[in-house]
């Protein structure tokens, strides 16, 4: 592909000399040398031609005359920021004529980047000078190139932000009210169990949305690891779809999901393999108006699974096809939806996809004509899934220590542990969470990170000094990087759970728990 540094009309040398004998030499040295060259009758056609793309003029001192220079000067004061223009002036040594070359060269060089050749001048360093003129030249249309993707990755991120605050302002807005409406000691039973599950799905989109630029940071910096296991994918799309049901069920779609019946093992991370699949069907529900079909299949293609997300929604332009895989693109909105999404979740998909040794395609009939996704992955290396753990059948209640120190989070949670049938007490600070610890010696302690007094590490550390395995330490925080995870484990932590933690995520952790 033919770039702006590499184009011949973009390096070419504008001459502009006397017609004899220079223009004859200059023909000869410029074709011996292999530069392309493009000869001028005046200086104001060599004018036009720098505007319209050169390499570098070639001019002599004759051609500057009357006001030559002052064109010159107005032409080198329009140059872009990028533009530094190679100019080459011929002028005869000595008297007077240097006295007018050292004032020419006077006015120019501010202007430009100016190189005054005297006659008789040799010709190796003729073609040498013309040659670190046309080398310069093509940088500076590097930089233009590498200035204009700038502006566009400034664009993408501007209009990112804007789509960011949108996807962060909806759902609170909506919790807001709902939480208002709670408010009101005459609402009726149903429309208060309404204004919950509205307050739920908020907050699961909120979490996904974080989770999904977080995961876009890990992505670009290299930091996700997959937990690789044999995974039946089946269970992996079963369970994403449950969670993307009720989104579908707000816009009344139909959601359907058709599999063969054999098992569709692969070997995977189940975490990364549902977000894909998340991420699929969130991406179908988003861009299919109310009423549409979004349809989830899985079928087996020689030794690949093969994963379909087809949909009847908005379609994909032609020219947009190639790049809905880019970070932040975000495809044509809907008529009636005022954000399409934050341009991350595909992005991620083809990045885990491929971390999976497999491959996304996206493909479109056009404009209003729906679209399909179809990942493939390869079979399953391993052998059957390890079982999970038992230790902690469900049994009664548990002594729990919630260690957090903003009050409604340290409320809602105590509240939801108690009404699982735990036993729970709470502490402010790290400094009082180690405190409660060692005087009630609960099996179980949630520990924030960010804690006054003492952070959550300092208090992993210290109790786990003084009650050792007694006791299960969950940290339970805001900081989810491979690194937070890994220094959780290091300071005793035996489970790391990243804020806002999905309950039955929580729930299930409390139940495995073994009694000490």
């Amino acid at each position: 592909m033919t770039t702006a540094e590499t184009d011949p009309q973009n390096l070419r040398v504008l001459v502009l000399t006397p017609p004899e004998p220079d223009a004859t030499l200059i023909r000869t040295v410029l074709g011996e040398a292999r530069l392309a060259a493009s000869f001028c009758d005046n200086l104001e056609e060599l004018c036009r031609q720098v505007e319209v793309g050169a390499g570098a003029a070639l001019l002599a001192e004759e051609s500057l005359q009357p006001g030559g220079v002052q064109s010159l000067v107005e032409l080198l004061g329009r140059q872009p920021p990028w533009s530094d223009f190679p100019l080459l002036i011929f002028f005869d040594g000595g008297g007077e004529s240097l006295s007018t070359a050292l004032r020419m060269l006077d006015i120019l060089e501010p202007f430009g980047n100016v190189t005054v050749l005297e006659r008789p001048v040799r010709l190796m360093t003729l073609v040498s000078a013309l040659r670190a003129a046309l080398h310069a030249r093509s940088r500076q249309y590097q930089v233009r190139r590498l200035l204009g993707e700038l502006e566009e990755a400034v664009r993408r991120r501007d209009s990112f932000l804007v789509q960011l605050a949108h996807e962060l302002r909806n759902p609170l807005g909506t919790i807001r009210n709902a939480t208002h409406n709670l408010e009101r000691i005459d609402l009726p039973e149903e429309v208060g169990a309404h204004q919950r599950t509205v307050i739920g799905r908020q907050t699961s989109h909120l979490a996904r949305v974080i989770d999904d630029l977080l995961d876009a940071s890990r992505v670009t910096s290299g930091k996700i690891q997959l937990q690789r296991q044999a995974v039946d994918l089946r269970e992996v799309v079963a369970h994403a779809l449950r969670e993307q049901d009720t989104a579908a069920r707000a816009q009344r779609q139909r959601l359907s999901f058709t599999a063969g019946p054999e098992r569709f093992r692969v070997e995977g991370d189940p975490r990364r393999l549902g977000q894909v699949v998340a991420n699929l069907v969130h991406n179908a529900v988003s861009y299919t108006p109310e009423g549409g079909d979004i349809r989830v299949s899985l079928t087996r293609e020689g030794a690949e699974v093969v994963l379909r997300v087809a949909d009847d929604g908005v379609g994909i332009a032609p020219e947009q096809l190639p790049h809905v895989f880019d970070l932040f693109a975000v495809m044509e909105r809907l008529p009636d939806r005022p954000t399409g999404g934050l341009g991350i979740g595909l992005p991620l998909v083809r990045a885990l996809v491929e971390m999976h040794g497999g491959k996304v395609e996206a493909h479109s009939a056009g404009r209003g004509r729906g679209s399909e996704f179809v990942v493939r992955l390869p079979p399953n290396a391993a052998s059957e899934p390890a079982p999970r753990g038992t230790a902690g059948a469900a049994r009664g209640g548990r002594r729990v220590l919630v260690v957090e120190d903003n009050p409604d989070g340290r409320d809602t949670l105590r509240m939801m542990l108690a009404m699982w049938g735990h036993h729970v007490e709470v502490a402010a600070d790290g400094r009082q969470g180690v405190e409660q610890a060692l005087a009630l010696r609960p099996e179980v302690a949630l520990v924030d990170i960010g804690l006054p007094q003492l952070d959550g590490y300092e208090v992993a550390r210290r109790v786990r000094a003084a009650l050792g395995r007694d006791i299960f330490l969950i940290a339970l925080t805001g900081f989810g990087q491979p690194h937070d995870c890994r220094r959780a484990f290091e300071a005793g932590f035996d489970a790391h759970l990243v804020k806002p933690a999905d309950p039955q995520e929580l729930h299930d952790l409390l139940e495995q728990v073994a009694a000490p």
